[in-house]
């Protein structure tokens, strides 16, 4: 069980070990960084490798490496999410056992010809167990969900009709992120989760489930996506989108503009620690644009 007690911010930062660090991946990283120095808190590394179907074998040490290069500073040991597989179990036992779970043997080709946006709920009177193939999803209810994200401001979903009963295990058997995420967050008595905006409309089914398990409601800071001129995520993209930890300082300073930070002109000419001194010292969380998405400018190289 988590420990409520904790009053220390404590910030996380969880990439997926899916590739090399992108723009994208040092927005997130920089952002959460900077909101836990400011508030005299500690900054948690989590690697989200609860889908290892994604996985890229040393990615997470590419990914560390890369962090370690550009003068990020940890607290407490990293963690992995496929490591974690017990704990997620006892989450499901405790929605189990108050009858909100149930498995779904609907094929991705059966729920598309629905053409529902959200799940329909064809499968939500089937009882455990069931020899089919199966998902297990987690039964909503009628009720709206509201948060104040400090960069984007209110926040609302009805759970059910805008949502829809989400998957919990997967039919691989692998838990599915909603849930890893929620138990992690807790066990780690995260305070604020900082991240980008393409988790936003994650964060009701995220709350939905601390409600139900008796967890506590961290704040929530969502940054703007970084994305390519055809608005992709940039992370999907190629060249100028990758970290080169050669020109550190212009991309770290690149990241400090996207946020809405004014760094001088001249600060890209500094090194690392003193850019970080700079940054730690000047963060204001009220600066950072409140687009969900954002074309970057980034430097030359």
């Amino acid at each position: 069980m988590p420990n409520n007690k904790s009053t220390i911010y404590r910030g996380r930062f969880a990439p997926s070990p899916t590739g090399s660090v992108h723009f994208g991946t040092l927005v997130a990283a920089v952002g959460s960084y900077l909101q836990a120095k400011a508030n005299h808190g500690e900054w948690l590394i989590r690697i989200e490798d609860v889908d290892t179907t994604r996985t890229i074998d040393g990615s997470d040490k590419e990914i560390l490496k890369t962090l370690e290069a550009f003068g990020f500073e940890w607290d407490g040991e990293i963690i992995d999410q496929s490591q974690q597989t017990e704990h997620y179990q006892q989450a499901l036992e405790s929605l189990m056992a108050q009858s909100l779970i149930f498995p779904c043997t609907c094929s991705r080709k059966q729920l598309a010809e629905t053409n529902s946006k959200i799940y329909p709920g064809t499968c939500r009177s089937n009882k455990l167990p069931v020899s089919d193939e199966h998902a297990l999803r987690l039964l909503t209810h009628d009720i709206t969900i509201e948060f104040d994200d400090i960069v984007m401001g209110e926040q609302s979903q009805n759970i059910k009709q805008e949502c829809g009963d989400f998957v919990i295990k997967r039919r691989d058997k692998l838990f599915a992120y909603q849930l890893a995420v929620v138990v992690d967050d807790a066990r780690q008595n995260i305070t604020e989760i900082v991240r980008g905006a393409d988790l936003l409309d994650s964060t009701q089914r995220q709350i939905y489930l601390q409600q139900l398990l008796g967890y506590p409601t961290p704040a929530y800071c969502h940054l703007p996506l970084a994305v390519d001129s055809d608005e992709n995520k940039i992370s999907k993209s190629e060249g100028t989108s990758k970290i080169d930890i050669k020109n550190r300082e212009k991309q770290l300073c690149d990241v400090l503009k996207f946020l809405g930070q004014l760094p001088p002109a001249d600060l890209s000419a500094s090194t690392i620690n003193d850019i970080w001194s700079w940054a730690i010292t000047h963060w204001d969380i009220t600066r950072v644009p409140t687009k969900t998405h954002i074309q970057p400018v980034l430097s030359q190289k």
